[in-house]
């Protein structure tokens, strides 16, 4: 074996020696260019065309890299669909038309005039070279996303205008395709039209009830990232049947699963990660094996055309971004990250310049092949790839960087990250997963560690198995937060009684939030009401949740909160609504305000700065709590803000919660919110005029700073 090792020749044929090498490369090169502020995903494209066939031929560009390479353009377009925030999406479809146009007919058209009349290149190849020109690769995405900025106006409304500029522009190759084999017929456009449809619903109504049916029933986290993976091949697949490329299949796909895989879970972790480290690392390398140096030194006509390509390209795209941001009045730095999202040129053009060299119109006298694009276009395509991707790291990532540093989204010193501590007393291993990932939903985005677990243990019991079980269950709890990335710090104490174990941890450890989870079997006692008022409740003025989960939390449609009348008079009401709000970020479910008026007018008041899918209704009348109880559907949760007895927001009908929800909505999940309140406690001196409070509120991240300022006011 070592012997074989030993003895190998260029290119490395040795499968081991080939996977070390290109590993060795995704670990050193970032590493070295992170010093010298050069993008990592630049240094990965030249690393590629240092050992591909076109350098010094360490490596053939064979299936094994072309598969991995495809997976990985594949996983960039998923990652988009799946992190795009739809509210936004939804908000800005017009402005992604708008720049999708700009960004397609713009270099459409400078194509078509520059190839025709310089190049002098026929208007059938000049339209194809064109469209080359007006599809573009996310390749910045990846960059952008881990400096924070992937939910800026100006990411989404480029997102979504890649999708309409590189389907427009291979749908434009597919008509060329089709005129050079004659088959331009109305079955052609008939069968297009119908393909794409039938494709488009599938994707987008059929993987979203697919996905929300597998992730009720397997909760196994090898098998959820593995059905992730079908479900991208399997839309890209279905694309290529419609008559589209694969990464509009993987796009939509993402779009289609965007609800259903939380920000803040486990599955999203392991998505980005595994992307970020395998598949999208391969796609560069294979890109930059494509590079050929020495077409510097060839021939003036690949020069010329390179040149051409390279001067075209960029113009039309800087053009369409500096329109855009006319159009929209976007910052300087918004409109860098425009034209860097959408200038580098990899996926679509490659496919359009190799299916136009394959195409041979004509034979020349000597009986050589007359090819729609010949070797010059061949060899300036890859050229240009290499140049733009270089110009999009840069500006991409100085412009992500620079909104990184005005919106303050850098992750905040340690002393804020504490001021946001939720504690989870555990004792089920069977509801022990869904109250962790309720934490992690209801979270600041930036809080890595501000989990708190706790186990009590009876002190009568000196067994040593229940040690041995506490600990089992809080190294549980520690492995699913730590999936997502998330710290979780674990406390066993011993105390007799459980309401004042967990009391005096919440008073050692200054937590904020309580969340306590109840068996999926058992109903709700008024018994377990009244003994936590009296213990919990009664003696700390924290923000308590009380949640029973009937499924997983990533699975929710819709969330139906009930809001009693003067809640946003008491003095927990902006702490309450920013968990609510965060479910709504984290998850993307919909938002269903039962509340009264003033209640809704701050909501949509928030809603206007920081905008959700929420619906508001007005609802000021408990003695119609059951009228409401009649819409919550299959897949909803239900979440009542409640009040603790005497206190502004009180109503006599609180009291028969447990026995509505027993009777008439035992099969659905719901969350029970108590919020701080006057009068509780330790902070009996707390009056509403003393907003000191709620300054900590403004240091967590900006659904606290908003909603803490709206308060104020």
């Amino acid at each position: 074996m070592l012997a074989n090792i030993f003895e190998q020749t260029l290119p490395i044929e040795h499968p081991v020696l080939r996977f070390l090498l290109i590993l060795v490369i995704i670990l050193l090169v970032p590493l070295f260019l992170s010093k010298i502020k050069i993008p990592s995903l630049l240094g990965l494209i030249v690393a590629g065309a240092v050992i591909g066939p076109k350098g010094i031929y360490l490596m053939e560009r064979d299936s094994g890299i072309i598969l991995s390479g495809t997976a990985g353009l594949l996983y960039i377009m998923f990652l988009a669909g799946l992190e795009i925030d739809l509210v936004e999406f939804k908000k800005n479809s017009v402005k992604s038309v708008v720049f999708g146009l700009y960004t397609f007919f713009i270099p459409m058209i400078l194509g078509i005039l520059s190839s025709f009349y310089i190049l002098q290149f026929s208007l059938l190849t000049s339209v194809l070279l064109a469209s080359m020109y007006a599809s573009h690769t996310l390749i910045a995405y990846p960059l952008i996303s881990q400096i924070g900025v992937a939910k800026n106006k100006a990411v989404t409304i480029t997102v979504g205008g890649t999708m309409i500029t590189d389907t427009l522009a291979l749908l434009v190759l597919a008509i060329i395709v089709g005129m050079t084999k004659g088959n331009l017929g109305w079955q052609f456009w008939l069968q297009m039209v119908l393909s794409l449809t039938l494709f488009g619903g599938v994707v987008l109504l059929v993987f979203p009830l697919l996905g929300r049916w597998f992730f009720k029933q397997v909760e196994e986290s090898v098998a959820q990232y593995v059905f992730v993976l079908v479900m991208v091949f399997l839309g890209a697949v279905l694309a290529e049947l419609a008559g589209v490329e694969a990464i509009i299949g993987a796009f939509l796909s993402g779009l289609a699963l965007n609800r259903l895989i939380s920000r803040t879970s486990p599955l999203m972790n392991r998505i980005e990660f595994v992307g970020s480290a395998i598949f999208i690392p391969f796609f560069l390398i294979g890109v930059g094996m494509l590079i050929d140096y020495r077409v510097f030194f060839k021939d003036l006509e690949t020069l010329k055309v390179a040149l051409v390509m390279i001067v075209v390209a960029t113009s039309a795209k800087f053009i369409a971004a500096w329109l855009t941001q006319k159009t929209y009045g976007f910052s300087l730095d918004e409109r860098r990250l425009v034209f860097g999202l959408s200038n580098a040129q990899a996926a679509a053009t490659l496919a359009a310049v190799l299916v136009g060299y394959n195409i041979i119109i004509d034979h020349s006298p000597t009986g050589e092949p007359i090819r729609l694009l010949n070797d010059s276009v061949l060899n300036g395509t890859i050229l240009m790839i290499l140049f733009t991707c270089t110009i999009a790291s840069f500006v991409a990532q100085k412009g992500a960087k620079n909104i990184a540093l005005s919106e303050d989204t850098i992750l905040e010193d340690e002393e804020q990250q504490r001021k946001e501590r939720i504690l989870i007393p555990i004792s089920n291993q069977n509801t022990l997963h869904e109250l962790i990932h309720l934490g992690m939903t209801l979270k600041s985005e930036k809080n890595k560690n501000g989990l708190y677990a706790l186990n009590i243990i009876n002190s009568h019991n000196t067994d040593a198995q229940a040690l041995k079980k506490a600990k089992n269950l809080l190294h549980k709890a520690a492995i699913t937060a730590a999936s997502a990335d998330v710290q979780l710090h674990e406390i066993s104490r011993y105390d007799a009684n459980v309401l004042n174990g967990i009391t005096n941890v919440i008073r050692e450890f200054q937590i904020t939030d309580l969340i306590l989870g109840l068996h999926i079997q058992q109903g709700l006692s008024d018994s377990f009401l009244g003994n936590l008022t009296e213990g919990i409740l009664g003696k700390c003025n924290i923000t308590t949740l009380i949640y029973k989960p009937l499924q997983p939390i990533a699975t929710i449609r819709r969330h139906f909160i009930i809001v009693p009348p003067q809640a946003e008079k008491e003095i927990g009401f902006p702490f309450w609504l920013i968990k609510v709000w965060n479910i709504a970020k984290n998850s993307g479910a919909t938002l269903t305000f039962y509340a009264p008026q003033a209640v809704l007018d701050f909501i949509a008041e928030v809603q206007l700065i920081l905008p959700i899918e929420a619906e508001l209704e007005l609802f000021d009348d408990w003695e119609d709590f059951l009228v409401l109880a009649r819409k919550i559907q299959k897949d909803d949760n239900l979440i009542i803000v409640l009040s603790r007895k005497d206190k502004i927001s009180y109503h006599n009908k609180m009291k028969k919660i447990p026995h509505y929800i027993n009777k008439y909505l035992k099969d659905t999940s719901y969350i029970l919110i108590y919020p701080m309140q006057i009068g509780v406690g330790d902070s009996s001196h707390l009056d509403l005029k003393d907003l000191a409070l709620i300054e900590p509120l403004e240091k967590l991240d900006e659904i606290s700073r908003t909603i803490a300022k709206i308060f104020k006011k």
